[in-house]
């Protein structure tokens, strides 16, 4: 991604969201750009060494993709992605309560697993899927594309299993607010 250029993977992951109909995306650690508010999105690329501002207006135009309603979107974020101190206090109160706006759209299902929450196998690494034909996976050093049918497979089932253990809707709503009133405090 940094020898590409971030701005180039904006345009490839817009690419892979306007060919697919159903994505799911597992954020084990930070919010992704399609749910991050501008100060959130300038934040998590905060550490690149390179002029990021291509990158972040990438992540805010592909936000659109969010309001066609041919589109399906499952997202599961563990409870460090959604408070992890990205950005300051109030502003990561900004990003909750965008979380939860956007769990009203009718296409857009938010799920949240709490810390205390018990799962059927320990996350490691961020990942999305795309329809049933492909999952990218993220790593320190970039992403892994697997196109294999039985990687995809396996990528799936997991993410089924971290669906089973997250609060969805009036729950999710309910832990954003107590999380965003926490960061307002």
């Amino acid at each position: 991604m940094r020898r590409k250029g971030l701005g180039t993977r904006q345009a490839e992951l817009k690419s892979l969201e306007a060919s697919s109909t159903h994505m799911r995306y597992f954020l084990l650690s930070m919010v992704t750009g399609l749910l991050a508010t501008p100060g959130y999105a300038r934040a998590s690329l905060a550490h690149s060494t390179v002029d990021t501002s291509k990158a972040v207006a990438g992540k805010l135009e592909r936000q659109a993709i969010l309001y066609d309603v041919s589109k399906q979107f499952t997202f599961i974020l563990t409870e460090q992605a959604v408070r992890w101190p990205v950005v300051s206090p109030l502003a990561l109160a900004e990003q909750m309560d965008q979380l939860s706006s956007l769990t009203y759209l009718p296409n857009v299902r938010i799920g949240l697993i709490p810390v205390r929450a018990s799962t059927p196998r320990t996350p490691l690494n961020t990942f999305t899927a795309y329809d049933a034909s492909l999952v990218t996976v993220e790593t320190s050093a970039g992403s892994l594309v697997l196109r294999d049918g039985r990687d995809v497979r396996s990528y799936l089932d997991e993410f089924a299993q971290y669906e089973e253990c997250a609060a969805f809707d009036e729950d999710a709503r309910a832990m954003l607010s107590r999380w965003s009133a926490d960061c307002r405090a």
